[in-house]
This record gives C-alpha cells, sequence and structure tokens, in this order.
C-alpha cells in the first residue's frame, strides 16, 4: 500500500480518510505519527486558507506530497457560522457536544424551514515544489431539534438529512462517505490521485 500524509490529529478525520482511501490501496499516515508531534495554528479566514496552512506546513517537514482538509458546518440562519471556527464554537477547549449545544441554543426558536445548512470540506494537496491545489465537497441538510445517533462526530448527531429522515449520526462510515462533503470532495480528488501521490 501507498502511504498518504494527512495534516490532521484528529481520530474521526483519520478514520474517515482511512476508510475512504484503503479501498483505493492507499494507507494514510498523521500528525501524529511524526516523530515530533506538532499542532499547527489554524489561522486563516477561510476554509481555503487553512487547509492550505496544514497541508503546506506538513509538507516542508515531511518533504513529501500531503493531504489537508479544513471543514465545518455553515447555518444559513446564523449567517454562515460557526464555518471555520465549527470545531472551537462554544470555546477553544470545548466538546463536540458544547459546540452541539451552543448550535441548539441558538436555533431554540427557530421553525424547520429556517434551519438549512451545509458542511463544507475544502482539500488541498501540497507537494515539493508544486502549487497548491484544492478541491471542495458540500452536503446539504437542516439542523435538527435534537441530537440523535451515536455514529460519526462533530456536528452529525444534529445534521439531518430530510432525504433519508435521519442525522448523519445515524450513518456507518461507508454509507457516510458516499454523501457527506468529505466524500464529494475525495470523489473529485480520486482520478487524479496516481499522478499526485
Amino acid at each position: 500500500m501507498k502511504n498518504i500524509w494527512i495534516a490532521t490529529n484528529n481520530a474521526g478525520k483519520a478514520s474517515e480518510f482511512q476508510e475512504m482511501f484503503s479501498k483505493l490501496g492507499y494507507s494514510i499516515k498523521t500528525l501524529n505519527d511524526l516523530d515530533d508531534p506538532i499542532e499547527i495554528e489554524e489561522n486563516g479566514r477561510t476554509f481555503e486558507e487553512n487547509a492550505r496552512i496544514k497541508a503546506e506546513t506538513l509538507s516542508e517537514i515531511v518533504n513529501e506530497p500531503v493531504l489537508a482538509d479544513d471543514s465545518g458546518l455553515m447555518i444559513d440562519q446564523l449567517n454562515g457560522a460557526p464555518g471555520v471556527y465549527s470545531a472551537r464554537y462554544a470555546g477553544t477547549h470545548k466538546s463536540d457536544a458544547d459546540n452541539i449545544q451552543k448550535v441548539l441554543d441558538e436555533l431554540k426558536n427557530t421553525p424547520k424551514e429556517q434551519r438549512t445548512c451545509r458542511f463544507v470540506c475544502v482539500l488541498a494537496i501540497s507537494r515539493p515544489h508544486h502549487e497548491t491545489l484544492f478541491f471542495k465537497g458540500t452536503c446539504e441538510g437542516e439542523i435538527a431539534f435534537e441530537a440523535s445517533g451515536t455514529n460519526g462526530f462533530g456536528y452529525d448527531p444534529i445534521f439531518f438529512l430530510p432525504e433519508i429522515d435521519q442525522t448523519m449520526a445515524h450513518l456507518s462510515k461507508s454509507e457516510k462517505s458516499k454523501i457527506s462533503h468529505r466524500g464529494n470532495a475525495i470523489k473529485q480528488l480520486e482520478s487524479k490521485l496516481n499522478d499526485l501521490f
């Protein structure tokens, strides 16, 4: 199996990437596989900027091609929030449950038809001596009125998919990868994988 470096230390993301890439004949390595693991500060104002920062930083360290993603939840009623702050929406050291609760509180009196949202994922591929490339995927949904389901991570328990009448957290990894924002971004990348890694 070929290796792909992924610029993340998020166990949930790493597991999803492993699920997707193993089918394509790749094994993944993450920031946790470095001899001296690092934290990369994500101080960009867009998903693209944050994905670029992560990919280029790790690529400089390992001198190999690196894939990074920046992703998050955008809620129309909240003018696109939490957006790039999705992972730390309730505060820097808060949990997924805290972030979910903050969203539910903010939308407490919002009717179903005004709870539209989308997950967005931007993948950046950084390679030594090449320009960074970007691939983007989205998944449309609604914010549920309460958390439901035990699979996935992040906002999955409140990301309601009307077409299947359940939240993302009810899906298996393979079911999720077929429709998720990350899965849709990787579909765009697939045809170019062998040229990039």
